[in-house]
């Protein structure tokens, strides 16, 4: 998301110089036969091509402990307090690493259980290699948050109808497709986004994409919430 994207992104690529002062066990069910968990601050695996991250990024959170029984059926246990502010944004990574132009295919599908309190959005966080550039398509949505930019009105693309907003916060262009109806499960044909920001347009060349991810931006989820991906798939060819 807009405002913490350039702090998301310098401190994911450092190791932690710091934990959160209070952590708490992992309190989903799904946890408990997980592969790996973690109540890191900047916690992180790789399992079956996907990394993980627990990611909590931004002031004045609380705790979250990240759990996964493979990199595409994971989960999040977060207590963030009632307060303005993206707070964290666990999510799976899938590396791509090649120019739009290249691309003759890139698809994903979801399939996530959320709660229906809080503040906070599932989403998909799109980036090119050089980090010029931020995609994120918002499939769902709770609570007081919204996305950085003035609205450019809306676009049926990708098997969907979004509301897309474009901004910038001081470090990177930020495009945002906000879904107009929330959905728990969906496939998202991802390629024709960004070839309509290239090509229709002309918001950037033909950029290289580096990395697709899948997560959660979470504002508050006070009390203790849980956010489960039941399955996610990211390919491309």
């Amino acid at each position: 998301m807009a405002t913490g994207t350039l702090t998301r992104v310098a401190k994911a690529l450092i190791a932690p110089a710091l934990a959160l002062g209070a952590t708490v066990g992992l309190a989903s069910a799904p946890a408990s036969a997980a592969v790996w968990n973690s109540c890191d601050q900047w916690g992180n695996t790789t399992l079956n091509g996907y990394t993980l991250y627990n990611d909590i990024w931004g002031s004045g959170a609380g705790s979250q402990c990240i759990w996964a029984n493979s990199g595409t059926n994971w989960g999040v246990w977060a207590n963030h307090p009632n307060t303005g502010g993206i707070k964290s944004y666990p999510n799976a990574k899938k590396v791509i690493n090649k120019p739009i132009g290249s691309l003759t295919s890139l698809t994903s599908s979801y399939n996530v259980t959320v709660p229906s309190s809080g503040a906070y959005n599932t989403s998909y966080d799109i980036w090119d290699t050089a980090h010029h550039y931020e995609i994120m398509l918002w499939v769902n949505r709770t609570g007081a948050v919204g996305p950085l930019g003035t609205s450019q009105g809306t676009v049926t693309l990708g098997g969907s109808t979004w509301t897309v907003y474009k901004g910038d916060n001081g470090a990177n262009a930020v495009f945002s497709f906000v879904r107009s109806s929330n959905s728990g499960s969906g496939t998202v044909d991802v390629l024709p986004i960004l070839k309509w920001i290239r090509d229709t347009k002309g918001w950037f060349g033909n950029v290289t994409i580096g990395d697709v991810q899948f997560g959660y931006e979470i504002t508050s989820s006070s009390g203790g919430l849980d956010f489960i991906t039941n399955s996610l798939s990211v390919s491309s060819s």
